[in-house]
């Protein structure tokens, strides 16, 4: 099992000029991915800007979004955007997608509310995929990308049934959310499920996520807490209750989801101390 590590790209009021310095730290302790969270109405920095700037600071590493909201973009603009994060990379980027919903100062597009999220999705992958192969957008004759632009790959989040077989159709894996093993234990044989009733031969890639803090526990819970306070109650007080702090949680967490069968495990900060990098290093590498 592989083990990440987040960008803390939606710490409230982050540095921006941290990012590329954390990114670089983690691809030289040996992190195997930097991912991302993301929404609109929160004063961080935006996934693709923190991936395009871990991008240009890091030459081996994987990018992800841990997930996106892609609903929230117009779909030509996101694909164009996302080839030209993955183009600069070296093709190290997977896309992280789930249709979200529950936060509407999110979408702050004229034209996208948050309603009819799953048919919207279906129809910007769509897009994206046309917009990868190189056909013309808005309405001309010019491609919006440039020759040789690969696909990027995709993992989908959620759990309706829809949700899996849409993974199945363009995946290249799920994405849980930021819960227990015992939680994401069904998430991860569901999809599986469906991967093998799409017709896709091998296995999915299956990624999980946690939280740590390893130090300043208590700023660590006030951001998280701050954070997840839009999407409820229940799921602010899941995240800091499942937060690990220590090295034996940590080690604890990464048995759990090596044994439901996890490709790769993201460790989430809940701070934007980038000496919290080498000290889950220490621990988990």
């Amino acid at each position: 099992m592989k083990i990440g590590i987040g960008l803390p790209n939606q710490i409230r009021d982050v540095d921006p000029e941290l990012l590329p310095t954390w990114a670089a730290r983690a691809e030289h302790a040996g992190f195997a991915t930097l991912s991302t969270v993301g929404r609109i109405a929160y004063p961080g920095v935006q996934d693709t800007v923190a991936l395009a700037a871990a991008a240009g600071a890091t030459g081996t590493i994987g990018l992800l979004s841990g997930v996106m909201l892609p609903t929230v973009w117009p779909a030509v603009l996101l694909a164009k955007e996302v080839a030209a994060i993955d183009g600069v990379s070296g093709g190290r980027l997977t896309l992280g997608a789930g249709i979200g919903g529950n936060r509407a100062d999110d979408y702050v597009v004229e034209g996208l509310p948050g309603r009819q999220l799953g048919a919207r999705m279906d129809a910007d992958l769509e897009t994206y995929h046309r917009v990868w192969r190189g056909e013309p957008v808005g309405g001309g004759s010019s491609p919006a990308v440039p020759a040789g632009t690969r696909p990027v790959p995709m993992v989908f989040g959620g759990t309706a049934p829809k949700a899996l077989r849409r993974m199945a159709e363009w995946g290249a894996g799920y994405i849980a959310g930021p819960v227990p093993a015992t939680m994401v234990t069904p998430m991860f044989d569901a999809a599986r499920d469906a991967w093998r009733e799409g017709g896709r031969t091998g296995s999915p890639r299956l990624i999980a996520l946690a939280y740590y803090a390893l130090d300043d526990i208590e700023r660590a819970r006030a951001n998280a807490g701050d954070y997840y306070a839009a999407s409820g109650t229940d799921t602010a007080t899941l995240v800091l209750d499942t937060m690990s702090h220590t090295p034996a949680a940590i080690r604890a967490v990464i048995t759990s989801f090596a044994g439901i069968g996890a490709s790769e495990l993201v460790f989430m900060p809940a701070t934007d101390d980038i000496a919290e990098i080498d000290r889950l290093a220490e621990i988990a590498l």
